[in-house]
């Protein structure tokens, strides 16, 4: 009786916390990615192999312990998650496919600008209306994004510089995102973590293994540590990561969570100093800055807070 009056409160602090854990987890994989292509790995095969080792970990999972569950999902809400499965899936494949042309910090940045996109659609598709700290927020760490966008590539992309495609590209894959979150909230609340990320993240495989083979790429025939690259893609920043996500979009608006997610280029860029001495420039530290600054304003906003807390589940 007397462990009762703390459940809330455990409950409460968790989605916060699969939100930290997330962001680190993510920040990892552009260098992945980097890395990847390094050793002449397609950007179309990363993104299609990135999410069939995230589905094919969760399968056992799933049929072994949520088999009833997902025999209960059907009619418009399985039709939402298999949406979203192919919304994640033209989302990574345009922004891997970006890091061939723009560096890490630019990229990461341009494809974190989905806060702008799914605060502009969320009160119209959830009816989410972003308090004045969430817009503050959202201001201060989009400027930044912006600083950062503006300061120009920094480092050699693996296939050839040309800025203007990669960050294009990268910006389609924040609007896919997009779709994504705004898609994730309205489904999370009738599905469980486990059942809707693997029901997404097969989807998104299975929708760019049809792109690979339409486009007659290879998936054999690559040095063995690309295949290690694409492993750990799968584990870390998709299974780990983007699963932090939909657990806490069970909790929080799809507004606040993809701002959260804005701390990703700071991951990033410290992870491409590091690995791939990348170093940033002032306009980058500054921008970064402003990013940690919007994060920080809007975790004060009760938007967050006011949120319904659904039963905390784990994988």
């Amino acid at each position: 009786m007397s462990q009762h009056p703390t459940t809330p409160f455990r409950r409460a602090w968790l989605p916060y916390a699969a939100l930290g854990g997330g962001v680190l987890a993510v920040s990892t994989a552009a260098i992945l990615i980097r890395l990847a292509q390094a050793e002449g790995a397609p950007s179309l095969a990363l993104a299609a192999g990135r999410l069939w080792v995230a589905a094919l970990a969760l399968t056992p999972l799933v049929l072994r312990r949520h088999r009833a569950e997902l025999r209960a999902v059907h009619g418009r809400t399985l039709g939402w998650a298999l949406l979203a499965g192919v919304a994640l899936g033209l989302h990574f494949a345009t922004w891997i496919t970006s890091l061939e042309y723009t560096a890490v910090v630019n990229s990461v940045t341009l494809v974190t600008s989905t806060p702008l996109w799914v605060a502009l659609a969320a009160p119209f598709v959830l009816g989410e209306k972003p308090s004045r700290a969430a817009a503050l927020g959202l201001a201060l760490a989009l400027s930044g994004g912006v600083l950062v966008g503006l300061s120009g590539a920094v480092g050699e992309p693996p296939t050839r510089r040309a800025p203007a495609l990669g960050n294009s590209l990268a910006i389609f894959g924040a609007w896919m995102a997009a779709i994504y979150f705004l898609i994730g909230r309205k489904v999370r609340a009738r599905v469980g973590l486990t059942v809707y990320v693997w029901l997404v993240y097969g989807m998104a495989a299975l929708v760019l293994s049809g792109a690979l083979i339409a486009a007659r790429v290879p998936v054999t025939g690559y040095p063995a540590r690309a295949y290690l690259w694409v492993l750990l893609m799968g584990l870390v920043p998709q299974l780990l990561g983007h699963s932090a996500f939909n657990y806490a979009l069970g909790f929080l608006p799809a507004a606040y969570v993809s701002l959260i997610i804005l701390g990703e280029p700071i991951g990033s860029g410290l992870l491409a100093i590091l690995i791939l001495d990348e170093w940033p420039v002032a306009l980058q530290l500054v921008g970064a800055t402003l990013i940690l600054a919007g994060i920080a304003v809007a975790s004060q906003s009760d938007t967050a807070a006011s949120a319904p807390l659904e039963q905390a589940e784990t994988l």
